[in-house]
């Protein structure tokens, strides 16, 4: 049996750091970068929140399927042709994989990464959620002289995302003069939620490869991982800094640093927090953690979530809440369900919004606010989700039938207010204020 794993981790708010034990930050002169872009496709089939809800649906519940049975059916689309991409209409009509969505990417960061000596570049989707790191969705597969196949199917599947190819071992570059050899990477020959890019970054925790090859139940190191058994990076972390941007759906305006953090980007001190032991929040970058509304400059405390686990996550758009905590929150904001956006989209007058306080992230000793302007969608970008020019959108929507052990994620919207430091060295997140942890972006 295969198990299919995939999804993502996130994080919430901040404006006061409270007393968190401290630990020292390792800070270089010449940090190992990689710039990202958040891109916004307009033409996708799903909206940011459908894809995000498909996606989240699968927390804890993978899909399991034989490899006998998924590899018959690969080779019955295939039927001699090498490269697939499921996004056509002949994959929709011959293998509708269950429970994915087969659109095309909505949201999403995206950095280029290079593969084989020489490199050709691709456009990879950022996903905290995944372990594998994926290429040949769009742009084919260049083998070159470090291209070693492995002769093993890999396949990973869930929410809106499925890919299957072949395991090979390859150079990956990361940033120029920084490479890592004999990474393990999958190599697409059929996929799924991907176009138009070419496959994924996968820099979540390496356990949500279990049991994604065909032959064996080996998990497959990440591309961080790698970078610091090879010695190129000093501790086994990935931190990550974005600059917001209201007005444009695709912008070059964020950075991964991997082996360290980088001073220049975030203010005052990282806190860290150590990962949640509750399942399934335990398998990703998951964390405890409450939710308060208000509270500031006399406006009434309303507890919105009891301290639960939930996940930090770059492939989720939005900020999600289990749904008593939502509905504490609608009730306290005042907000109103839109009907003619599909699921969850909340908007409110911009009266309620001269009116609306902070909402606070609150973890171990320390509390993270997500001020009023963080708490609501770019205006300058309604048009991208379908929605009025005119209108107050909100970024905090209801998980829904989520997975027991998962009370809320936090996607892009919290990321790009905070620097966020995913330590798989010390099994650990780190939240920092930025520049634009207060910014009036939106």
């Amino acid at each position: 049996m295969l198990l299919v794993a995939v999804l993502a981790p996130f994080l919430v708010l901040a404006t006061g750091v409270t007393a968190h034990p401290k630990i020292p930050n390792a800070i270089r002169n010449t940090p190992n970068s990689v710039p990202f872009s958040k891109q916004i496709n307009v033409t996708g089939d799903l909206s940011p929140v459908h894809k995000d809800l498909i996606r989240l649906k699968n927390i804890g519940h993978d899909i399991v399927k034989g490899v006998h049975h998924i590899v018959n059916d690969v080779h019955h689309i295939l039927k001699g042709d090498h490269r697939f991409n499921a996004s056509t209409s002949h994959a929709r009509e011959e293998n509708p994989a269950p429970e994915l969505g087969l659109s095309d990417v909505v949201m999403g960061y995206v950095a280029k990464v290079g593969v084989g000596n020489p490199p050709t570049y691709y456009s990879l989707m950022v996903d905290t959620g995944r372990a594998v790191t994926w290429v040949g969705a769009n742009t084919p597969y260049q083998k070159t002289n470090t291209s070693v196949s492995n002769f093993e199917v890999v396949i990973e599947g869930s929410g809106t995302v499925f890919v299957y190819g072949i395991l090979y071992n390859d150079t990956v570059t990361i940033s120029p003069g920084i490479a890592i050899s004999q990474q393990p990477i999958g190599v697409s020959d059929i996929s799924a939620g991907i176009y138009p890019l070419d496959g994924v970054l996968g820099l979540g925790p390496k356990g949500l490869s279990y049991d994604t090859l065909a032959k064996n139940t080996s998990v497959i190191p990440t591309v961080t991982d790698n970078l610091f058994e090879q010695g190129t990076i000093e501790q086994n972390l990935v931190a990550m800094s974005f600059e917001p941007n209201s007005n444009s759906t695709s912008a070059i305006n964020g950075e991964l640093t991997f082996g360290a953090t980088d001073r220049t980007k975030y203010t005052g001190n990282i806190s860290y927090f150590p990962l949640t032991k509750t399942p399934p929040a335990s398998r990703y970058w998951g964390v405890d953690a409450s939710f308060q509304y208000g509270g500031a400059n006399g406006s009434a405390s309303v507890n919105i979530l009891d301290t639960n686990a939930g996940i930090i996550d770059t492939g989720t758009t939005l900020i999600y809440l289990s749904t008593d905590a939502y509905q504490r929150y609608v009730n306290a904001t005042g907000a109103a369900l839109n009907e003619t956006m599909g699921p969850g989209w909340l908007y409110m007058t911009p009266a309620q919004y001269e009116k609306l306080p902070p909402l606070s992230f609150n973890i171990g000793n320390s509390t993270f606010e997500l001020t009023p302007n963080a708490q609501i969608w770019p205006r300058e970008l309604n048009s991208a989700i379908r929605g009025a020019d005119d209108v107050i959108y909100l970024v905090i929507h209801s998980l829904g039938d989520s997975s027991p052990g998962v009370d809320f994620v936090c996607g892009m919207a919290f990321l790009e207010r905070f620097y966020t430091v995913f330590d798989t060295g010390n099994s650990r997140i780190g939240l920092a204020p930025t520049p634009f942890t207060n910014a009036e972006t939106n």
